[in-house]
């Protein structure tokens, strides 16, 4: 499923964050936005989930303008710089939330969920706590849950923040290789140049 963002506009407090930005994603393939902090980089992904209103601009997901679309309705999955994991639930619970909320059958929730935490290396883990795994296991399962519904868009804000070198080296290389097994169209918000050349396919600059 494509994205196409065109000509969107966005001011908080006065001050204008996206001024006339426009940007293309191919059906399944990976964009990366990279500039510095308060560049509007956020800003973007939130105004793309629904979560926040341009003053001007539309957002288009397989050139059906969502611009109004209400975040639920988007068929967008997000995935936080922090997780936002639920603490008190676990691993195979976490991914399969927005399949119960969308009251899918306990079978294809189970196949489902097998089938993402087989593809994010987390099988061994699906009754474990979520309060009890490693930075990186939990970013796993966040992106594992983004992806349970098959959202036509997937939207990375600084998903790989907060891991050592090695980690964060090790976790952007299988970030990709995921991406590309699911076919998922994603849009990667990062300030790490480095980081966008492995996951996406295309970058583009926020100054």
């Amino acid at each position: 499923m494509s994205l196409s963002i065109r000509h969107l506009s966005f001011s908080y407090n006065e001050r204008e964050l996206l001024n006339n930005f426009s940007l293309e994603v191919a059906s399944g393939q990976t964009m990366a936005i990279v500039g510095p902090s308060g560049s509007g980089k956020s800003t973007l992904l939130r105004l793309t989930a629904g979560l926040l209103v341009a003053s001007h601009g539309e957002i288009l997901i397989n050139g059906i303008n969502v611009s109004a679309t209400p975040t639920h309705l988007r068929s967008v999955g997000l995935v936080f710089q922090d997780n936002q994991l639920f603490t008190h639930l676990n691993v195979f619970n976490n991914v399969a939330f927005g399949l119960k909320m969308a009251h899918q059958s306990r079978s294809a929730i189970a196949a489902r969920c097998d089938e993402l935490l087989n593809l994010v290396g987390l099988t061994e883990h699906s009754q474990q706590s979520v309060s009890t795994l490693s930075g990186g296991q939990a970013k796993r399962v966040a992106l594992a849950r983004a992806l349970a519904p098959k959202p036509q868009v997937l939207l990375l804000d600084e998903p790989l923040t907060g891991l050592d070198d090695e980690l964060h080296d090790r976790l952007a290389t299988d970030l990709r290789q995921i991406l590309q097994t699911s076919k998922t169209t994603a849009l990667l918000v990062t300030h790490d140049l480095a980081e966008a050349r492995t996951i996406a396919d295309t970058i583009t600059h926020i100054p």
